[in-house]
């Protein structure tokens, strides 16, 4: 058996290490996606599968009363931490490239059978170390996650004003009305969503004011910011400002349905296994959807993932265009040629990003009566109000900034 496993941990890494050679030809970047995204299901196979393996383990289980969710947590942060590790210890060596004849360059694109297996052998090596090793990771992936999370709102941010200057600079009347329609559609659906978190989390006959004070700040935030936007001093738009609401009135709600499922003010609490697993899984795709766009927009010079030192192109390359051609044209070259976009910062996403999905599927390492409740407990629902707020804040920084610091390019 043990020479099956064997052979069985050595086809896979082989038949891993080949994919994502493969797809590195086309672009490395596609290929940490990938990486990444194994990383998630490999998670969340564990933590469905995992905890009766892990009670098997004497350095692991080391008391009688620790509960199957403690399992599943254990499960989930070990594999976050061997993730973590691999892309911050890259993080970390890629400081300072900023031009492509730089050998450290070579190693962003290539060598994937090496980083295949150093990715395994970390995992791996996770569940050998002792628990107050993952205890310590546990408390400060909560910073971690709530870092992603600032740079999650980054990433909209850039996105939606990329999206209102492109179809604003194609300048006729078509794209205008259809910048309007998408902003009313946006707005109507931040306050209708506004409207059903009053049913669902203020039921009658109980003293919901904070429920009630979380749902009519969402609403006074997205009427504040389309006035801000729309101001003659502020050079803003209203689709930005729609985007931004619509947002905000989802982060208000993943907050608000993470409430304790025995606290009278949480309506949602009969359907509680339907909701914390759609709450799970929709944090789960905005993490990949701001991981995939920040590998996207890695290409383009003009996005906030550039080196200072990035010459601005004004071009955005496609994700899957040949980075290798990039990385593998003649080093002999002795011209500078800058790199389109800090790979350090790049990696780093992957890293806090390992952090953020590892306290979704660890319901942020609270426990709770029952494990079939996922990303559940007041610390969640702190976490992701507090990230509305400081979007809030981000937002209307970047259309109030210009006016206080005229001298300043935001």
């Amino acid at each position: 058996m043990s020479c099956l496993a064997s052979c069985c941990a050595s086809l896979t890494c082989g038949l891993c290490s080949s994919v994502a050679s493969g797809i590195s030809k086309k672009s490395a970047r596609l290929a940490y996606c990938g990486l990444f995204g194994l990383s998630l299901i490999i998670s969340w196979i564990l933590r469905e599968v995992g905890a009766p393996l892990l009670e098997k383990f004497p350095w692991i289980n080391t008391s009688d009363d620790q509960s199957k969710e403690w399992f599943q947590i254990q499960a989930v942060l070990r594999v976050s931490l061997g993730n973590f590790l691999f892309f911050g210890v890259l993080a970390l060596l890629m400081i300072g490239v900023k031009d492509q004849n730089d050998r450290r360059d070579s190693w962003h694109h290539g060598g994937w059978t090496v980083k295949m297996v150093i990715w395994a052998l970390l995992v791996i090596l996770m569940f050998f170390i002792p628990n107050v090793v993952i205890t310590i990771y546990g408390f400060i992936s909560k910073f971690g996650a709530g870092l992603f999370l600032l740079v999650q709102v980054i990433i909209l941010l850039d996105a939606t004003h990329t999206w209102n200057d492109a179809w604003v600079a194609k300048d006729e009347q078509k794209w205008y009305i259809a910048l309007l329609v998408i902003s009313v559609v946006c707005y109507l659906g931040a306050y209708a969503l506004s409207g059903v978190l009053f049913i669902w989390f203020n039921p009658s006959g109980h003293d919901c004011g904070l429920n009630i004070f979380f749902i009519v700040m969402t609403m006074i935030l997205a009427l504040a910011f389309a006035v801000i936007a729309l101001h003659p001093a502020v050079n803003g738009s209203l689709l930005p400002a729609s985007v931004i609401s619509i947002y905000c009135a989802y982060v208000c709600y993943t907050g608000l349905s993470s409430e304790p499922r025995n606290y009278v003010c949480n309506g949602l609490h009969k359907a509680s296994r339907a909701v914390s697993t759609s709450t799970l899984i929709l944090g789960l795709l905005t993490t990949i959807i701001s991981v995939l766009y920040s590998a996207l927009r890695a290409g383009s010079s003009t996005t906030f993932l550039s080196p200072p030192s990035s010459p601005r192109s004004g071009g955005q390359k496609p994700l899957l265009e040949s980075d290798e051609l990039e990385a593998g044209k003649d080093k002999k070259d002795a011209e500078p040629r800058p790199v389109s976009y800090s790979y350090s910062f790049f990696l780093l996403i992957f890293a806090l990003a390992s952090m953020y999905s590892a306290m979704l599927l660890s319901g942020w390492t609270s426990t709770s009566d029952t494990s079939d409740l996922i990303d559940v407990g007041w610390t969640s629902v702190w976490v992701r109000i507090c990230t509305e707020w400081v979007t809030a804040g981000l937002y209307v920084w970047s259309l109030v900034a210009p006016l206080i610091f005229p001298d300043r390019e935001f």
